[in-house]
């Protein structure tokens, strides 16, 4: 960690990186069917993890933070089964594999924090369960649903 860096600008560099790794991971992977489909899913996945981290830093509210961060975490999630699924099916070798392994799942763990510590931030502020959680939206189209409806009388 370079000592003037924020903690942004270090995730931005640090989330670069993995994505430069993931393309050289890609372009020495073997040319087999099999091998190019998980490359190219996890070209994509570990290449966006960056992109969308910095929309997220972008996000001209809370809420919009929390849900790009949302994305940011599916994202890192899915690399890291692209990548369990080139060591299982025996397509690249674990130790080969095994420091971008831990990056990935260093990087879910990171952003999956990030975005519940955003989320009690403003829960904690409204008083309310997050906007955008599945029991606040489930509970708000019922209340709709029972309230303003005339045909759920």
């Amino acid at each position: 960690m370079e000592p003037n860096l924020s903690k942004s600008e270090e995730l931005r560099n640090r989330t670069k990186q993995f994505a430069l790794r993931i393309i050289r991971l890609f372009r020495h992977l073997p040319r087999s069917v099999d091998a190019q489909v998980l490359g190219k899913q996890l070209l994509r996945s570990g290449t966006s993890i960056g992109a969308n981290y910095r929309a997220a830093g972008r996000a001209r509210s809370k809420a919009e933070f929390i849900s790009k961060m949302g994305i940011v975490v599916e994202e890192a999630d899915e690399t890291v089964f692209w990548i369990e699924c080139l060591i299982d099916s025996g397509i690249v070798k674990r130790d080969l594999l095994a420091d971008l392994l831990s990056e990935a799942n260093e990087l879910v763990a990171i952003f999956a924090a990030s975005q519940k510590d955003s989320e009690e931030m403003i829960g904690k502020r409204s008083g309310d369960r997050v906007i955008g959680s599945s029991g606040d939206l489930r509970s708000r189209a019922f209340a709709l649903r029972s309230t303003d409806d005339p045909m759920a009388r």
